[in-house]
């Protein structure tokens, strides 16, 4: 079973590490802030799936208390009401009459029934619902962050104007920032993955899946950015010398014959 569900205090710890990495090597960028949010969410948000596994007991015990005082009415107005008012008046219409109330108040019995077992799941899902709000507004912070990061900015053509925000020209490094944010939306997804592992609900599990989807487009469009810096030459030697002479020499020999 280890490997069958999600363990959010491996979520955590990788969050953790990630925070790490990123001010290792970003220290002075937004992102750092962007990835410690991004922890202390995810504790949070772990105990609140973990608290949503538990039942609401309060809750039950008002439905309980609700069957037990439901029968009771019912086995006063449905049995001992009909054999009094039968014995007083031995009318078979009026009989007929008590027979269709009683089914009436089955039939409702049984439907308030429903709605009192179905209500700690509507609580538990607005309880889902508002935590998944806060994780999407992140998911869209961290697309905030790398939605400048264009691989265009390490063309020799690029000319910045007065309004160009600041960029990252080290195509390493910029793949690395790339790579961290589709690292967070990652995580993200992960940790709305907790609540449907904590909650059996198919609007829980539709709005998950939501979520999650939202950070996969968003990560898909940053690996289309890491793709290009990939896919661009390697970046010239400082060295004067380096040139096709100098690159050539760092080939392995040809075997003789090809």
């Amino acid at each position: 079973m280890r490997y069958r569900t999600l363990d959010p205090k491996l979520i955590i710890e990788t969050a953790e590490r990630l925070e790490g990495r990123v001010a290792d090597r970003f220290p002075d960028a937004g992102l750092r802030g962007v990835a410690a949010e991004l922890v202390s969410l995810s504790r949070d948000l772990a105990k609140a799936a973990k608290a949503l596994e538990a039942p609401i007991w309060w809750l039950r015990g008002i439905i309980v208390a609700a069957v037990i005082v439901g029968g009771l009415i019912f086995l006063f107005v449905g049995t001992i009401l009909p054999l009094i008012h039968i014995s007083q008046a031995d009318d078979a219409v009026q009989s007929v009459q008590g027979i269709e109330a009683t089914i009436n108040m089955i039939i409702l019995a049984v439907l308030g029934f429903l709605a009192l077992i179905r209500t700690e799941e509507r609580i538990k899902r607005k309880q889902v619902f508002r935590q998944l709000h806060g994780l999407r507004s992140l998911i869209h912070v961290i697309d905030m962050h790398q939605l400048t990061k264009d691989p265009a900015v390490l063309s020799a053509s690029f000319k910045p104007t007065s309004h160009s925000p600041a960029r990252i020209t080290n195509a390493a490094d910029l793949a690395r920032y790339l790579d961290y944010c589709s690292e967070m939306l990652s995580i993200t997804g992960k940790i709305a993955a907790l609540f449907a592992q904590s909650v059996n609900d198919a609007v829980v599990i539709d709005g998950v899946n939501d979520v999650e989807n939202l950070a996969s487009n968003l990560s898909r469009k940053i690996w289309q950015k890491i793709t290009l810096i990939d896919g661009r030459p390697a970046a010239p030697q400082s060295s004067p010398a380096a040139g096709p002479a100098s690159r050539a020499a760092r080939l392995p020999p040809r075997a003789p014959g090809r």
